[in-house]
């Protein structure tokens, strides 16, 4: 369920996982209107494990954004990818504190309203450091095409694509779930690559899914996607 927790608050540098190294991504503080807001931190599919810990399951993050003078204030959308919870925030500055679960796969972006448009920044994966934790799930895949609901002229062939990502950069295979029931049955295990063309049939509605497994065995999934082939 989405929460949404109005916040406004000064640029604040405190305890938790937080940015303490001249390594980050290179910023541009003079950002033009359409290119939107440019995450710094937590790094995109990287291991978040500085900070001090507020219980052994959670902890707290510093999520940082290049500031935008376009910007009144911005809305920060942090989704939990192990729990499937959402919750969204407004904060007045650059560097937002947010306590979160250790342990946990997440994603985050940032959005804000420029002359009634919605301006936002990339999508980056994080996954937040736990105790005793020697190996990590990869992310769920990122499906690229078809995308969620799309209609598609009549074809007789589709081709499946999506990417990948590990902090561990350990992913091996993947198995592909494809059919025209919901949840679909298995396909292809152990594909090595990122894509797969499959037969389908004019006047259908298909679905899949990607489970993404690495060399530890351990896997995720993307979650169900549809799409329509039109007769």
């Amino acid at each position: 369920m989405k929460k949404i927790v109005y916040i406004f608050c000064t640029v604040v540098f405190m305890f938790g996982c937080k940015d303490t190294t001249d390594d980050g991504p290179n910023i541009n503080p003079n950002l033009d209107p359409p290119n939107g807001v440019q995450l710094v931190f937590p790094y995109q599919d990287a291991l978040c494990n500085e900070g001090a810990d507020l219980t052994p399951t959670q902890s707290t993050v510093s999520f940082e954004w290049v500031p935008n003078n376009n910007a009144e204030f911005y809305t920060v959308t942090i989704e939990n990818l192990t729990t499937g919870n959402i919750e969204q925030y407004e904060a007045a500055d650059f560097i937002f504190p947010v306590t979160i679960q250790r342990a946990n796969a997440y994603k985050w972006f940032v959005e804000y309203n420029y002359q009634d448009e919605i301006k936002s920044s990339d999508v980056w994966n994080f996954y937040n450091a736990g105790p005793g934790v020697q190996t990590y799930a990869p992310f769920p895949a990122e499906i690229i095409s078809p995308s969620m609901a799309e209609t598609i002229a009549a074809i007789n062939s589709v081709t499946l694509q999506w990417s990948g990502s590990d902090v561990d950069n350990d992913i091996v295979a993947y198995d592909v779930y494809f059919g025209t029931s919901n949840p679909p049955s298995i396909n292809s295990s152990d594909i090595i690559v990122n894509q797969l063309t499959l037969s389908v049939t004019p006047g259908t509605i298909y679905y899949w899914e990607i489970v993404s497994k690495d060399a530890e065995g351990n896997t995720s999934e993307s979650g169900v996607y549809q799409f329509n082939i039109l007769n």
